[in-house]
């Protein structure tokens, strides 16, 4: 038998190279080339299984094709089909990935056993023996009456069980564990990964299978594998949150069939996950009195409106080069919102340590919290709390303007739905019509925003 030949593959790209470097030459990405096995030629085994899907196949002109809403099929767990978009879509491929223990299984599990009344609902093990799942549904007081099991990772072996049962869904946890003969590479790598999630996909649009892929990560928070995997399939959730926490987030980077970035709330309870009815209260600290560096926020999640707190701990250096650290923010854009405040208000904080904290472990990406943070900064600074019914969002420019950010009513209304009293906007939001119980003060420059401050 002749010996396999090493070549390394790229995690990104998929381009091959026959010695290692620290850049691939096709994506120009660092650190990608990982070792595998060259797969040798062999016979398409799965020409036959297809064979129907690929004789349906013919040109359509796009005005001939009827368009019609797709159909929705809830999981009876609200929170998650919002990140869905609605709920699971027949023959769609999900894939949730996230940290080790986060609670993929368990909420698969739950979804399965909900799903399973109704319709025919298949979970493919590949790292835990039926005892040990038979366990965790006692544990979570589940009826897993329902719910099949199958424990295997050969993939020609899975796809013959669900062409032979047809499921409504299936999941397979994970798609790292799962192995075809075709290949000689080791489960898990870049080969292996990318052949299984593209016969999976195959089947289950041929089929009409909804398929949930439970996706590893790496050290990084990044799924495992090739990139090719999440341009695959349909949509791309995941789970975030500290272990040590009860509360956990899913978050949506890719949904063919409903927004990007819509976030899912939960609390892990000895019975599973539950949903949380009020997400903003996890993301509000309840100080008895006013405290100094606290602002509140409006931030969106998609479609959600979430309220959140910013803190800021500003404290005298006495290093030569003063900190700067950002938990849940960017840590660039603070340096930025710095340089602005000393430039165009003139309060320099280049002799003070700047620490910047959003509560709840939550990560903001959006700019519209700029406000919030120079607020808070000033607050901590001067040691003068914020009224405690202070909301305040909007982006800070370069030039010290304040600019108006998407979804600016709604954030109004979640606020004065909250019980909040005050909000600084930036002018372009400010509503046409008066929202009962809010006085909106809308401000065109960060020092306007910071005189309302000194007001307060």
């Amino acid at each position: 038998m002749a010996k396999a030949k090493i070549i390394y593959s790229c995690t990104e790209c998929g381009a091959s190279e026959p010695k290692w470097q620290g850049q691939c030459p096709s994506c120009l990405a660092w650190n990608t080339l990982v070792e595998s096995i060259e797969e040798t030629a062999t016979s398409n085994r799965y020409a036959n299984k297809f064979e129907g899907l690929a004789q349906s196949s013919a040109l359509q002109k796009i005005s001939s094709i009827k368009a019609a809403d797709i159909a929705r099929q809830p999981t009876g767990i609200s929170e998650f089909d919002r990140v869905l978009g609605g709920g699971l879509v027949e023959g769609g491929v999900v894939l949730i990935g996230g940290d080790p223990g986060i609670g993929k299984s368990t909420l698969l599990l739950q979804v399965l056993c909900h799903l399973g009344k109704s319709s025919q609902a298949i979970y493919v093990s590949g790292e835990e023996s039926p005892q040990q799942i038979a366990m965790r549904a006692k544990r979570l007081g589940l009826d897993a009456s329902e719910v099949e099991l199958l424990a295997e990772i050969n993939l020609e072996k899975i796809l013959a069980t669900l062409q032979a049962h047809k499921p409504n869904i299936a999941v397979i946890d994970s798609i790292q564990t799962v192995y075809s003969e075709a290949l000689q590479s080791a489960p898990g790598s870049v080969a292996q990964v990318r052949e299984c999630s593209a016969q999976l996909t195959r089947l289950a649009k041929q089929l009409g299978i909804t398929v949930i892929l439970v996706g590893h990560v790496t050290k990084e928070g990044t799924l495992a594998g090739p990139r090719v995997l999440e341009h695959i399939v349909d949509t791309v959730l995941y789970f975030e949150g500290d272990q040590n926490s009860a509360f956990r987030l899913i978050r949506a980077f890719k949904n063919r069939f409903g927004a990007v970035n819509e976030l899912g709330v939960f609390a892990m309870t000895e019975h599973g996950l539950r949903e949380v009815a009020n997400p903003s209260a996890l993301f509000l600290s309840h100080h008895e009195g006013q405290v100094a560096g606290s602002c509140i926020t409006v931030t969106m999640e998609g479609t959600r409106p979430l309220l959140i707190e910013i803190q800021a701990l500003v404290d005298e250096s006495h290093a030569p080069n003063a900190k700067r650290l950002a938990t849940g923010l960017e840590q660039n854009r603070l340096a930025m919102l710095l340089a602005v405040l000393n430039r165009h208000a003139g309060i320099p904080c280049f002799d003070q340590d700047v620490f910047i904290n959003a509560v709840g472990g939550v990560k903001i990406a959006e700019p519209a919290v700029d406000l919030a943070v120079l607020l808070s900064i000033v607050s901590s600074l001067k040691n003068k709390p914020l009224d405690s019914k202070l909301i305040v969002f909007g982006e800070v420019g370069l030039a010290g303007e304040v600019r108006p950010v998407q979804g600016g009513q709604m954030r109004l209304k979640e606020a004065a739905k909250l019980g909040f009293t005050k909000a600084i906007v930036p002018k372009a939001n400010a509503p046409k019509a008066k929202i009962i119980g809010l006085e909106v003060i809308a401000v065109e420059r960060l020092e306007q925003a910071l005189s309302q401050l000194r007001n307060s």
